[in-house]
């Protein structure tokens, strides 16, 4: 665009679409200048209609009887815009009240002609004053907006007019619309123009990460193990180097391996610690060593469990807690500086929680290993994938740890049947091996500061799990969670998901000969499976399909495992679309307000209309699904042309409550609490508005909304506003929640999300 000239005057205070000063040229550069003017009050006599008359080229007289009627923006404002020729900047003019009556005379605002030149109003701003008898007199706001617009954006804007019959915005210039009277033909746009190619208005989503068909297992946390030294105790009890190769095939989204070779010799039985003479490294065990003292130990026991000398088992840490305590300094501060660093950063009973596990309860129960169990084909990577994703939002420092990408990255994708045969040694000796690994990493990354690891493999015999228990004993908690699906329909139709996505099968282009495959290896577990009845249990008994089942839980205590149970009694696989879209613009948004209970505009109800259609033709076929909106007005008035579909308000949808800034513009906030102001900028993840809330307190009040999300079966269309929808979409985005507040979410687009089998898929339609 050319050289923007913009000034915006105000008679009272700043609120209406400011343009940086910094933009304006005196007389400026190319293109045409586009005024606005709007007059508001809130006590509107309703038989008078605001009017602008003066010089060329408004209308080209001072003849009262020739001035333009301005348009109601809304119950408050009145409107008018339009382009001065270049030739005719300087602007004289005055703002008139029309009764509706003909007879009766105009009433002319108070005082001497309003003077623009240029773009620049001449004099000082002030409102316009009318008298309507001797003892009464109505003041209205005045703002005046001027913009220098080129040519390309005037034709792009009237386009846009044209075809939409509503006044809109192009690279931030509102549309030009010198004659309103086609409005009184149609106020909103005829039917037809409303009519939706729902293809048409697909518009790409800022990352594509979640957008395609991702197999969950590849999304999960990358092997460490494999780019450094390790080692593995045997069962004999004697010590052997890890398994090396020189490079790793990565997936595009992981950087590339480097993988140490060790030299033999430099392996000590008894240290534990591997050092590679080429590059001076040491194993991750002299790391653990070091994160010994950053937790309290309070002396509250818990019982030990026993161990097997007959079982495979890893090498973690060879010292026993009294040697670790004798060879380093006791820390007896509550919290330090590491120790703050692990606490999620969360709000309310999540952050409770998370300092009663970190400085009440024993040392294992600090941490929280949630352990897979079950047969291939029971939706244990989806189960697992769901539940991180569910943590991590809470606030919980979560990681998905799947063995079957460590076992892929180790010893190949392209593993038969055979492989997985209980009475195959060589295939279950692989199989432990890099089970042990990825425990060994989910143990080291707790303590670093992790606090639920969701490790995902079959741990399919007692023998597996008992040798998992040992590695985690004194370091953290397990929770086994096993997946049970007697439905033969769901079985095959993850059996042939499992052939389509799993990079086990990616080099064979026979579906047919994959899934003969795969049925092989579904035996060999099958023969060798035994159900889970030891330690602290959760079983998923038929669960997936959302139709009932069973869920038993065993010896489940504390609040973290007790939200697990409570989010998985919820869960299931139905697929359904899930649409998330903001109110249509509201009055506020056009003046730049924060919060409040205001009215949408007439742009705002044109996205009313059209989401009406949009939902109409989008689940046409879904008769069982609902409308959520906020207990806001202006949620409520987008939803209310949408016909057909139930409609329920919920309280906790309301927009974040900006406290003693509510009704405020950023500009007067920062003007008047400066300091303010800096600290939201700093940290909106954690600033509370005074007497308001933060974006951590938004998403402890939207828990309810997610779980009754996750338990729905019909879709959904979720009408709120902004703060609320980033929080629920970086649940189904698994988004960071330092990302949370700078989500984009934009006003008159729907984000569709779909829940499904193959995990959660977006698309977005932009409809104005």
């Amino acid at each position: 665009m050319g050289t923007a000239a913009s000034k915006n005057l105000d008679s009272t205070s700043s609120s209406y679409g400011v343009t940086g000063e910094d933009q304006f040229e005196e007389g400026g550069g190319g293109g045409q200048l586009y005024v606005s003017l709007k007059m508001e009050n809130y006590k509107l006599q309703d038989h008078l209609t605001p009017h602008v008359y003066g010089s060329v080229p408004l209308v080209g007289s001072w003849d009262s009887s020739k001035a333009l009627s301005m348009e109601r923006e809304s119950a408050s404002m009145w409107e008018l815009s339009f382009v001065v020729p270049p030739n005719h900047e300087t602007l004289d003019f005055k703002f008139l009240l029309k009764p509706v009556n003909s007879n009766v005379p105009y009433i002319v605002e108070e005082g001497y002609n309003r003077q623009l030149i240029g773009g620049t109003l001449q004099g000082e701003t002030r409102a316009a004053m009318f008298e309507l008898s001797a003892d009464e007199i109505v003041e209205y706001r005045v703002f005046i907006k001027a913009d220098r617009v080129s040519p390309f954006d005037l034709a792009a804007s009237w386009r846009w007019y044209k075809q939409n019959f509503q006044p809109s915005t192009v690279r931030g210039i509102p549309d030009v619309s010198i004659n309103s009277s086609a409005k009184a033909s149609n106020e909103h746009g005829s039917s037809a123009s409303l009519e939706l190619d729902l293809e048409h208005y697909v518009i790409p989503a800022p990352t594509s990460t979640n957008s395609g068909q991702v197999y969950a297992a590849n999304m999960t946390e990358t092997p460490r193990s494999l780019r450094r030294v390790g080692v593995f105790s045997k069962t004999d009890g004697s010590i052997g180097a890890l398994h090396t190769v020189v490079s790793v095939d990565q997936p595009a989204t992981s950087p590339a391996m480097e993988v140490i070779v060790p030299d033999p010799a430099s392996v000590s039985s008894g240290s534990g610690l591997v050092e590679s003479k080429s590059v001076g490294t040491f194993s991750l065990l002299q790391k653990q060593e070091s994160h010994r003292g950053l937790f309290m130990d309070r002396g509250v026991g818990s019982p030990r469990l026993i161990k097997s000398a007959s079982a495979v088992t890893f090498l973690v840490d060879p010292k026993s807690d009294s040697e670790a305590e004798n060879s380093k300094p006791a820390v007896t501060e509550a919290v330090d500086s590491e120790a703050e660093k692990s606490i999620p950063a969360a709000a309310g009973a999540v952050a409770a929680a998370a300092v009663a596990d970190q400085l009440l309860g024993p040392k294992e129960d600090r941490h929280l290993a949630i352990v897979l169990v079950g047969l291939p084909a029971r939706g244990k990577t989806f189960t697992a994938a769901k539940l991180t994703r569910y943590l991590r939002w809470l606030g919980h420092e979560t990681k998905h740890f799947n063995v079957g990408k460590y076992r892929r990255l180790k010893h190949g994708a392209n593993q038969s049947a055979d492989f997985f045969r209980g009475d195959n040694p060589e295939g279950m000796e692989a199989r432990n091996e890099v089970a042990a690994l990825a425990m060994e990493d989910m143990i080291s990354w707790m303590q670093e500061g992790g606090q639920v690891g969701i490790f995902d493999a079959a741990n399919s015999t007692k023998e597996r799990r008992n040798m998992l228990m040992r590695m985690a004993e004194g370091k953290c908690k397990i929770i086994f969670l096993e997946t049970i699906c007697n439905d033969r329909k769901i079985i095959e139709r993850n059996i042939r998901l499992k052939i389509q996505q799993s990079p086990d099968y990616a080099e064979e282009p026979d579906f047919e000969a994959g899934y003969h495959d795969f049925k092989n290896r579904l035996e060999n577990y099958e023969r060798a499976y035994e159900p889970v009845e030891e330690g602290s249990y959760i079983k998923m008994i038929d669960m997936v399909s959302g139709n009932g089942g069973q869920i038993h839980v065993n010896n489940i205590s504390g609040y973290l495992p007790g939200r697990t149970v409570f989010f998985l009694v919820n869960t299931h696989l139905t697929p359904r679309p899930i649409l998330l879209t903001r109110h249509g613009e509201s009055q506020y948004n056009v003046r730049g307000r924060i919060g409040g209970d205001s009215v949408i505009s007439d742009s705002g109800e044109l996205y009313s209309k059209k989401l009406a259609n949009f939902v109409e033709k989008r689940l046409k076929n879904e008769r069982a699904a609902s409308i959520w909106t906020s207990t806001l007005q202006r949620t409520i008035l987008t939803a209310s042309p949408i016909v057909g579909f139930p409609k329920i308000q919920w309280r906790v949808l309301d927009e974040i409550n900006a406290g003693v800034f509510d009704g405020l513009t950023y500009e007067e906030m920062k003007k008047n609490m400066p300091e303010e102001y800096e600290a939201r900028k700093k940290d909106k993840l954690r600033y509370r508005y005074p007497r308001g809330e933060s974006y951590l307190d938004v998403i402890q009040r939207l828990e309810p909304v997610i779980i009754e999300l996750e338990r729905q079966r019909a879709p959904v269309v979720v009408i709120s506003h902004q703060a609320v929808l980033r929080a629920l979409y970086a649940y189904f985005a698994d988004r960071p929640l330092k990302e949370i507040p700078h989500i984009e979410m934009p006003l008159h687009t729907i984000i569709e999300i779909q829940m499904g089998v193959s995990g959660v898929q977006e698309k977005r339609y932009k409809l104005m």
